[in-house]
């Protein structure tokens, strides 16, 4: 069965956004550091799943990125534009990406029925509602957190719709340079 991995960078008092508009100014930016982590955690993967808000702006970001050899990054956009995407919405009716697809039918159903389906590992990078969604449902099978050393006090959280404790188990504890802190957890 394929699983579903959760990469997000939050702050240290577990915010992944800071504002109405997803802003992540207080992000650390260290790349360098992390890249061989976050493109590890994607190895095993051939599908994105992706929230619609953050989907506006991430997919054609990774497309403009594709279109630039010499950027840092294009190895890894490379994988993200030919990786197949689903976005999931209840408001679009048709992708107007490449390779994506809109899903609008039942968290669990979707989920489930792509967990049993055959190829790679799924990743989902976001947005930060999205993955609360996923986290309350129990679907997230393996949580990679680039904790950033700060904290933002307020903004939106991917544990904010858990309803009652989720015990994890600590699989991978990785420090950075820049301060950045790389927690994996599976559910227990």
């Amino acid at each position: 069965m394929r699983k579903l991995k959760l990469q997000m960078q939050v702050s240290l008092d577990g915010f992944a956004s800071a504002g109405p508009n997803d802003e992540q100014k207080w992000v650390t930016w260290a790349l360098e550091e992390i890249y061989s982590y976050v493109t590890g955690i994607f190895a095993s993967a051939d599908t994105i799943l992706i929230g619609r808000k953050l989907a506006i702006d991430y997919i054609p970001y990774w497309q403009e990125t594709f279109k630039k050899p010499d950027d840092p990054m294009h190895e890894f956009a490379v994988k993200i534009v030919t990786s197949k995407k689903i976005v999931f919405t209840k408001t679009l009716k048709k992708s107007e990406w490449d390779n994506t697809e809109i899903a609008t039918g039942d968290l669990v159903e979707e989920i489930s029925k792509l967990k049993s389906q055959p190829g790679g590992d799924m990743v989902v990078y976001g947005g930060v509602s999205f993955v609360a969604s996923l986290l309350k449902e129990q679907l997230i099978d393996e949580i990679h957190l680039f904790v950033n050393p700060v904290a933002i006090g307020q903004g939106e959280s991917p544990f904010s719709n858990l309803e009652g404790f989720q015990q994890l188990k600590l699989q991978r504890c990785v420090p950075f340079p820049s301060g950045i802190v790389l927690l994996t957890y599976t559910l227990r």
